[in-house]
């Protein structure tokens, strides 16, 4: 699972042009505060590889791992 702090999000597209599977698309609406977040529209491509939480200045970007049972 992805999560996208919108509080923290200042949209700079960074996770967006980082991702090797083209997971994020840009919202076409803007949040409160005026800024078009990022949307995790194809999750299920997503290889957890962890380059859009690198990228993000903010941390506002949060990929959960599977977990093994």
């Amino acid at each position: 699972m992805i999560k996208i702090n919108p509080n923290l999000c200042k949209g700079c597209d960074l996770c967006i042009e980082s991702c090797p599977k083209q997971v994020y698309t840009k919202s076409k609406v803007s949040n409160t505060k005026g800024v078009y977040l990022p949307n995790p529209e194809n999750e299920d491509e997503c290889i957890k590889c962890h380059l859009c939480e690198l990228m993000c200045p903010d941390q506002a970007t949060y990929v959960e791992d599977e977990k093994n049972d």
